[in-house]
């Protein structure tokens, strides 16, 4: 089934991991199709990009609760039990209560989205997930009118998850959206990645992906949603607000305060390759940028 952002395209369309993996050309001209949904930047519509192979995408990433190396959560993420799972939905809902996995599944249709990737340490990959748009889950929950924000809650497990020992964050993991960025087309809570079941250490079984934001913003094995009328507080932002603002979309005009966001390392590029420079919201700025109309996205950042 085509996707709201496909013109022609279908699922049917999707190119397999295969292919991705063989395939060292993908035109930008396609990024109106359900494979590229969301990418198509004026400052690289001639661009050939290619999704990361899928090892670099499951054995480079950061999941702090199975530790602070990059192999730490496909070194011991295995350990975090998926089976059963629930996603708890309260708040400022008018059916609030806890949702099975399969229950939610069955109610979705599931799309392939090819993101871009930016984590806040400047680097970088690209995606191909597969999930549907946070905005039909929340509509199973019906949203009040008075909703403004919409906080997630990462399952916690010390038992399976040994990095949650070490005080590097107050844990369990939590995020937070304005409602109108949750609502955004863009916004999917991803299920999958190259049409494979998302692995644990991705964030199984069901995570956030928000193209136009830093990669920690994304948060991982979701247990819990809450619409709310306030601001949430998010994990980095209670850790350090002066480095990690509650928006923290991607501003290559905005430095880190330890490090230049200016700039990116694509993962995967070799030994000899170069930074290549951040787009601003990560390449997404025609889609998103109306999010953020008369805002100082200096102090909000």
């Amino acid at each position: 089934m085509a996707n709201r952002w496909t013109n022609t395209l279908t699922a049917a369309d999707a190119t397999p991991e295969a292919a991705f993996l063989n395939r060292r050309q993908i035109m930008a001209g396609l990024a109106a199709g359900a494979g590229l949904a969301g990418i198509g930047s004026p400052a690289r519509a001639q661009e050939e990009l290619e999704p990361n192979p899928w090892e670099d995408i499951t054995q480079y990433n950061n999941y702090y609760e199975f530790g602070t190396g990059k192999d730490d959560p496909a070194a011991y993420a295995d350990a975090l039990t998926i089976s059963p799972w629930s996603v708890r939905i309260d708040g400022l809902v008018d059916n609030p209560g806890d949702f099975g996995f399969d229950q939610i599944l069955s109610s979705m249709t599931i799309e392939e989205r090819i993101y871009r990737f930016r984590c806040v340490e400047a680097w970088s990959m690209v995606v191909p997930w597969n999930g549907f748009e946070l905005a039909d889950l929340l509509a199973m929950a019906g949203v009040k009118p008075e909703a403004k924000y919409v906080a997630f809650e990462t399952v916690l497990r010390p038992d399976e998850m040994p990095g949650v020992r070490y005080p590097v964050l107050d844990w369990p993991y939590v995020e937070g959206l304005r409602l109108d960025e949750a609502m955004h087309p863009l916004t999917i809570m991803a299920t999958g990645i190259y049409g494979k079941d998302i692995p644990k250490q991705n964030g199984a079984p069901l995570r956030l992906v928000v193209p136009w934001k830093y990669g920690f913003k994304s948060i991982k094995s979701i247990v819990r949603i809450t619409l709310t009328d306030a601001e949430p507080p998010t994990s980095w932002n209670k850790a350090n607000p002066r480095e990690y603002g509650f928006y923290s979309n991607v501003n290559p005009t905005v430095d880190h305060p330890r490090w230049s966001q200016a700039t990116e390392r694509p993962i995967g590029g070799g030994l000899f390759a170069g930074r290549e420079p951040t787009l601003m919201f990560n390449g997404y700025e025609a889609e998103v940028a109306s999010l953020y109309d008369g805002m100082d996205l200096t102090k909000n950042f």
